[in-house]
């Protein structure tokens, strides 16, 4: 994919898989990640990331993302193309600043925790605004896992990176 940044976060945490699991397939979960910096909006009804509430291949529903929970910044077009319960997702969605955005998230058991891995690639709408996108959304990120580490406690280093750089491709 030209013109596209990519980045990965991987972050041990003490919790079990099923707990973490149980946080992160939620919109509120997510909201708990992003907070205070923004928020997201979702209809309740697809409020849990489950394949009876989501459809898989096509949107699901616009979500707002709300500067400090008050300010629309952009929007969503929230489409799933791959749901495992318990395991992970798989997001390729657009927004109002990017063509394209990928978001693989996945909860692995490790020991007596797991590990949380978010694959982040985007494409922006316009290539001048590539490297500061690139730039904001792996701040954003750095909040979520900040807040996982928070809410569950941090486990032991994964092995490899704990953070794989933004790269252009």
């Amino acid at each position: 994919m030209s013109d596209s940044y990519s980045f990965t976060f991987r972050t041990p945490l003490r919790a079990s898989a099923e707990q973490v699991w149980a946080h992160a397939s939620t919109f509120v979960g997510v909201n708990r990640e992003l907070w205070p910096l923004v928020c997201m909006t979702f209809p309740p009804a697809m409020g849990r990331l489950t394949p009876a509430a989501i459809p898989l291949g096509r949107t699901a529903f616009r979500s707002w993302l709300l500067l400090f929970g008050l300010v629309p910044v952009d929007f969503d077009d929230i489409m799933l193309v791959e749901l495992e319960p318990g395991r992970g997702f798989h997001e390729i969605s657009r927004t109002s600043s990017l063509r394209q955005w990928r978001h693989h998230r996945t909860v692995t058991p490790a020991g007596e925790g797991c590990i949380v891995q978010d694959e982040i690639t985007l494409v922006p709408r316009w290539r001048w605004t590539g490297g500061l996108l690139a730039w904001v959304y792996q701040r954003v990120f750095e909040l979520r896992h900040r807040s996982l580490r928070r809410l569950f406690g941090a486990g032991r280093p994964a092995p490899g990176p704990n953070r794989v750089p933004v790269g252009k491709e």
